[in-house]
């Protein structure tokens, strides 16, 4: 047999992930089987050298995710602990009468080296560090882990709904979307198991305190009982080992405690904490001044250690004077050369070169929101409107064209406007500074900030500050910063007015790739239709929010009918029969059984009878005929949108079109079909018939 062959079948055959069980059970065997004092010595130092590693990785992690296991090490490390004070018990109750090293030379170095072998001191060093741990920086510590977990479960609905508005304005693809949702999940899960992991590590404090207890009380009655040691060798030899043993476990815990702590009063920056400290606490030599002119007068008064006030004070005033040169030097740097400006010329003749063309797609800013599109200062925005024009291009089937940003003074400072072929589409006012919290109807307090709408669906909002970000989203509104309700807003106007940036270039180009792939069909259609007809058809399916990418069945569709027809809007309807799958398939919120409204038989005679002599395309209905038909289907689209579900609307073809036309802006998320765009193999339910 192939040597590699059989390597692979070995590899495959072997055990995998025993790594922690066995740990798990070599914990309980320490607990139930007696260890010599050279294991002791072995383990003890393990879990102190084990406590350093941990903490110093705590030191050094951007963010708490990035150490997502910590709260899995700390219950292994304290059962490691449980584990050790048990062994080390068993131990010095045995064995404790022959001496100091009866438990190991790491427990007497302890006993006789750290607390100079008085055993009154060693209690009052275990009693600080105990109350230490376990109520400064344990109680601490969990307390900001329960807040913590609480806000990061109550701010989950918030930062999920601002993830699907990036990913609904084209700022983040699917694959990224997906990312930050698991990370918002991960970091729920992550402050809940720090919440329960810090109960343990209380738990271990006060086990300690018992173990301490336990092994005196007992030690004293096992030495004079059963070994008959004098009275004052009985305390102070059990008392001693007992405190070794209670330091060498106190100190490893003391550690993780810290660290427990340092994980979960970390913020949201995604540097080192040695970089956060130097930029937020030694940024600014006045602090630093100060406290050396105050340590100073200390030092001068008669009677107080004058040299270490006055040498602190020193070397606190040279710390801020060697801050304050570099500051100067930083700021008196040499700027880049500037090239002199040329002599001005004489302005050249008028051409047809200075007569400006409408701008396709134009975004116009305020002064102050300038600096978002200067990447120098580190604007995004024209990343986001990138990635809205890229999202839009793919969804639609065509390039969509790009937008020309200026300033414009005669804006107000924190205004924009969004215009099309000239024609103003939108405007808003926005604050840089500031994030927006949309209301989406189902908060649970209010915010202090500036009261606005939401300027792309009209929702009530409050502009905020940045850093209440965070309670916005526990009360369940959806935060957005200043960039994204442009990008959204501009996403929204290029959807609803698809249709007016596709043109004959556009078309033109679209039959250009096609060609490459069909270049029969491209011919045959070229040659039975005319480019604008063409362009009206596309034109009306991105009216009605078709998309245009499956062009061969658009083209195969035309052709088919172009031997009977000419008419842009007949071919639009055999258009969408041809894409009916497509279509039902892009409707959200549709089911595998297709539940739809339909119009009364007597309704739908009505307005085929309207179209009659009235202009192409249009219903010649009465104005309260219209009324109480828009207030009928109104209470139905209301009401699928209260249950989650897609208001469709199934109509005769030939009334298709302009109903839709007629409910385009006052009911937009009502669909209308025709009977001919449901497809063969789906399931139609009519669950309301509007009469």
């Amino acid at each position: 047999m192939d040597w590699r062959k059989l390597y692979a079948q070995v590899k495959l055959a072997a055990p995998t992930g025993l790594g922690t069980p066995l740990v798990v059970v070599a914990l309980l065997a320490m607990m139930i089987l007696p260890l010599p004092a050279f294991a002791l010595d072995i383990l003890f130092t393990f879990n102190i050298a084990l406590s350093l590693m941990i903490l110093m990785v705590t030191l050094n992690v951007k963010k708490p995710l990035d150490f997502a296991v910590f709260p899995t090490i700390l219950l292994v490390t304290t059962l490691l602990r449980l584990a050790l004070n048990i062994a080390s018990t068993r131990i010095i109750l045995m064995e404790g009468h022959n001496g100091g090293a009866a438990a190991g030379h790491v427990v007497e170095a302890f006993g006789e080296f750290v607390i100079g072998g008085n055993y009154a001191v060693g209690l009052v060093i275990f009693a600080i560090l105990i109350v230490i741990n376990f109520v400064v920086v344990t109680k601490g510590a969990g307390r900001v882990a329960e807040v913590s977990a609480r806000f990061a479960l109550d701010s989950m609905p918030g930062k999920q709904m601002a993830i699907d508005a990036d990913l609904n304005a084209g700022l983040i693809t699917q694959e990224q979307a997906q990312t930050r949702r698991k990370e918002v999940a991960s970091e729920s899960d992550f402050y809940g198991s720090m919440d329960g992991a810090s109960k343990f590590v209380r738990g271990d404090a006060i086990a300690g305190i018992i173990i301490l207890f336990i092994n005196i009380i007992g030690g004293f009655i096992i030495g004079m009982a059963q070994h008959d040691l004098p009275f004052s060798v009985s305390v102070q030899t059990y008392t001693l080992l007992t405190i070794g043993d209670g330091l060498v476990a106190q100190i490893p815990a003391l550690l993780l405690s810290v660290a427990a702590a340092l994980m979960v009063t970390r913020n949201a920056d995604d540097r080192l904490m040695s970089d956060q400290l130097n930029d937020q606490l030694l940024s600014d030599p006045k602090p630093l001044a100060i406290s050396a002119g105050i340590m100073a007068l200390i030092g001068i008064v008669p009677g107080m250690p004058n040299v270490v006030f006055l040498s602190l004070a020193a070397l606190a005033g040279g710390g801020a004077w060697w801050l304050m040169k570099q500051k100067k030097v930083a700021a008196n740097a040499p700027a880049a050369p500037v090239a002199q400006e040329e002599a001005p010329a004489r302005p050249p003749e008028l051409g047809w070169d200075d007569v400006q063309q409408v701008d396709t797609l134009g975004l116009e800013i305020g002064y102050r929101l300038i600096p978002m599109v200067d990447t120098a200062q580190g604007g995004q925005l024209l990343e986001r409107i990138k990635g809205v024009r890229r999202k839009l291009s793919q969804e639609l089937g065509f390039l969509i064209p790009s937008v020309h940003i200026r300033d414009n003074l005669d804006l107000g400072a924190n205004q924009y406007r969004i215009s099309m072929m000239g024609v103003t589409l939108g405007s808003g006012d926005i604050y840089p500074d500031r994030d927006l919290a949309i209301n989406s109807g189902q908060v649970y307090g209010d915010l202090n900030g500036i009261a606005t709408k939401d300027p792309t669906f009209g929702l009530d909002a409050v502009w905020i500050n940045k850093q209440d970000r965070d309670q916005a989203q526990t009360l369940g509104y959806t935060v957005v910063d200043a960039g994204t309700v442009i990008a959204t807003h501009l996403s929204q106007i290029l959807q609803d007015n698809a249709d007016e940036l596709l043109g004959l270039e556009e078309v033109q180009q679209l039959l250009e790739r096609m060609k490459a792939s069909a270049p029969k069909l491209v011919d045959e259609v070229t040659g039975a239709l005319t480019m604008t007809t063409m362009v009206q058809v596309l034109q009306n399916l991105l009216r009605e929010r078709v998309p245009i990418r499956d062009m061969r069945t658009i083209m195969e569709a035309m052709l088919e009918r172009s031997g009977q027809t000419k008419d842009p809007t007949q071919l639009t309807v055999h258009v969408r029969t041809a894409l009916g799958k497509f279509i039902l398939q892009n409707i959200p919120r549709v089911e595998d059984i297709v539940e739809v409204m339909t119009l009364d038989p007597n309704l739908e005679q009505i307005l085929l009878k309207s179209m009659q002599g009235a202009p192409e395309g249009q219903l010649a209905i009465e104005p309260s005929l219209a009324e109480k038909l828009s207030q009928s289907l109104g209470a139905q689209v209301q009401a699928r949108e209260m249950e989650g579900k897609a208001a469709i609307l199934l109509v005769n073809p030939f009334v298709r079109s302009p109903l839709a036309r007629l409910f385009r802006y006052s009911l937009p998320s009502l669909v209308v079909l025709s009977y001919s765009e449901v497809p063969e193999s789906r399931q139609i339910n009519v669950f309301a018939a509007i009469g």
